[in-house]
């Protein structure tokens, strides 16, 4: 079998084990439309505003499901046999992840759908075609440090300190990242604070790819940084865990 074959095997197989317990996909995709619906379709804040908190929650979607698919996932999997029986097949190990990685981007890409739609009904945000089809495009590149954030954390803990260490990180960095409420409304110390967050940064790429306003570049240093530093700890992850398992 040729790895992009195996690769959608992984992928197939992924998205089968998720959607026969499908609560966790639900709860991901239903917290952030329902936070649009109690906390921003019931006010008048402008056309602007409110593309922006689409934005915003669309991020919080695509981060949650990256952090609890990957760091949860991954450390759920790897306690049991049937991973690290895969992990001693006579094969390369990049379908299997590309696999897990497609299905960790499906998931993500079914949560954003609902905050979209109640957008899109219910409040008075706005994008173009080629606009909506970028901020798309920018939140694939925004959730990055999520993703790898998550393969780090699910390559490094088992599954009972993962899953508590996703939580602890994962609302502090939205809040601050300006996900949930607007960065304008921060004092100056939590906007400090703000701008050195991987969220603030992906919340500033997709607004700026949505609405063509600029960006703040700090933050956007930042969000590469990030990505850099994630990619590395992903790496450095799976290789210790590689060699401790399996010497």
């Amino acid at each position: 079998m040729s790895a992009p074959s195996m690769t959608v095997l992984h992928w197939r197989y992924l998205l089968l084990e998720q959607v026969r317990v499908p609560i966790g996909l639900v709860s991901a995709a239903a917290f952030p439309a329902l936070s649009l619906l109690f906390f921003v379709v019931p006010f008048d804040y402008g056309a602007a505003d409110e593309t922006a908190a689409v934005v915003g929650l669309s991020v919080f979607a695509v981060m949650s499901s990256f952090l609890f698919t990957f760091g949860v996932g991954v450390a759920d999997d790897r306690e049991r046999s049937w991973d690290p029986y895969l992990r001693t097949l006579p094969v390369a190990a990049w379908p299997r992840i590309a696999g897990r990685i497609l299905s960790g981007a499906t998931f993500a890409l079914v949560a954003i759908i609902p905050v979209i739609v109640v957008g899109a009904l219910f409040t008075q945000a706005t994008a173009t075609v080629p606009r909506l089809v970028l901020g798309i495009v920018a939140l694939v590149v925004a959730g990055l440090p999520f993703l790898l954030g998550g393969l780090a954390i699910g390559y490094s803990l088992p599954v009972k300190a993962a899953l508590p260490v996703t939580q602890l990180i994962f609302f502090p960095v939205a809040f601050a990242g300006g996900l949930l409420l607007p960065p304008q409304l921060f004092p100056g110390w939590l906007e400090a604070i703000s701008l050195v967050t991987p969220a603030r940064g992906a919340r500033e790429l997709v607004v700026w790819a949505v609405q063509d306003t600029a960006p703040d570049t700090l933050a956007l240093v930042v969000l590469a940084g990030w990505t850099v530093l994630t990619a590395a700890l992903a790496v450095w992850a799976y290789r210790r865990d590689e060699g401790r398992r399996f010497r």
